[in-house]
């Protein structure tokens, strides 16, 4: 069941601005790292708090809703420079043994990703899980890897256990995602780019003075371009950026709610390391080349369990439901099946207000007989139980540029 698009009122988003105060999720640990962006953040009005080990922007003055509805109709620009950059480069001085050695770790086609080039994959451990999801891009005569924040330096330390030989560099470097149906547009004034783009591919540019690299991509299922590029720059190329009318900034509140509508998952709650790549419905990311049967059949990290799970399906997979208007199932929500009594037969992993919907979404982490039937379920928040319609995911179709 598809979707249409339309405006929400303010007084759908009560619960998420309620989210965003819950002290208990934005906990200082006195530890706080901060972006180059961080002064930058303050003088714009933002709300800051911690996130993945940063201090980070929840939202500026404007809030959430005009972010996200921003993002939608005109641009939005969000500071991820939290998330980790790293260079991965063989004494050869060439892409190709890194990215052979990499399918080793990440059941993806790698071996064929052309110069470039990204593509998603998963860090798996030896049952399945996953470690962490990341962008591999094939950049010439090496590969840079963009993985969670959170997860850097578990990724790291996995990675050089299990790529002997190889250099990993972590970069010092800012990145910045532009987002929405005027990104290209903004970006485009300030940088010169090839004639034309396409979503997946990767861009090297100038600004400033400076090197850059802009890849077609983003997780808030618009077009766009996130860009990386050295701190010294960062603060001057986003202050050009949002002084075009439409473009503006954004926080970590609608970053959320935007990849949610898009049917995007979250690391840490839709998937980690005790979830397989099947449980998160994330099988599409491993390609008929790794599968049983295929020319690279196997050769990963946890390949047993997760081709027995592609061959037979797992006992879990994740959906797409709408809930009531106002009430949206934080994740964490326990599903039943049935208004009353029942069983627990699954877990809402993200849930927001949605506006460009109109009412609350989420994904839920169901038992796969549940998810092949039309039965009913139900959210048990603040204990009553509230009717989830099942939806086809995205919410709100996505708009990437794949081509004139």
């Amino acid at each position: 069941m598809g979707i249409a698009a339309r405006n929400g009122s303010r007084s759908n988003f009560k619960g998420w601005m309620l989210e965003i105060r819950d002290e208990k999720r934005h906990k200082l640990s006195g530890e706080e790292k901060t972006t180059c962006l961080n002064d930058f953040h303050i003088a714009h009005g933002a709300r800051m708090a911690p996130f993945a080990g940063y201090m980070m922007p929840l939202n500026y003055t404007d809030g959430p809703l005009k972010e996200h509805m921003a993002c939608r109709t005109g641009a939005a620009v969000f500071d991820v420079s939290h998330m980790a950059q790293l260079d991965i480069t063989h004494p050869s001085g060439q892409a190709a043994p890194v990215l052979a050695a990499l399918e080793g770790v990440i059941p993806a086609n790698l071996i064929d990703l052309p110069e470039y080039h990204q593509r998603y994959g998963l860090l798996l451990n030896p049952q399945g899980g996953i470690l962490d999801d990341v962008m591999v891009i094939h950049a010439g005569s090496y590969v840079r890897m963009v993985v969670n924040a959170a997860c850097a330096d578990k990724d790291i330390s996995w990675l050089a256990g299990h790529l002997t030989g190889f250099g990993i560099s972590r970069l010092q470097r800012a990145l910045v995602a532009v987002q929405g149906p005027a990104a290209a547009k903004a970006v485009a004034q300030l940088v010169s780019l090839p004639e034309e783009v396409r979503f997946l591919q990767v861009a090297v540019s100038e600004f400033d003075g400076q090197q850059i690299e802009l890849s077609r991509s983003g997780y808030t299922g618009e077009d766009g371009f996130e860009v990386s590029l050295p701190e010294i720059v960062a603060e001057g190329f986003v202050t050009r950026l949002i002084e075009n009318e439409g473009v503006q900034m954004a926080g970590l509140v609608a970053r959320d709610s935007l990849r949610l509508e898009a049917g995007l998952c979250l690391y840490g709650q839709d998937m980690d390391e005790d979830i397989s790549a099947v449980t998160a419905s994330l099988h599409w990311s491993i390609p008929k080349i790794r599968r049983k049967g295929g020319a690279r059949e196997a050769g990963f990290i946890g390949a047993d369990i997760t081709l027995a799970d592609l061959a037979g399906g797992s006992a879990e997979c994740r959906i797409g439901v709408i809930a009531p208007k106002g009430v949206p199932p934080r994740s964490g929500t326990p599903v039943f099946d049935s208004k009353a009594g029942g069983r627990q037969i699954g877990l809402v992993t993200s849930g927001s207000p949605a506006p460009s919907v109109g009412q609350p979404v989420a994904m839920v982490r169901i038992d796969r007989d549940f998810a092949n039937s039309d039965a009913p379920v139900f959210a048990e928040v603040r204990g009553r139980r509230l009717p989830l319609t099942r939806c086809d995911m995205p919410f709100v179709a996505h708009r990437f540029y794949r081509g004139s």
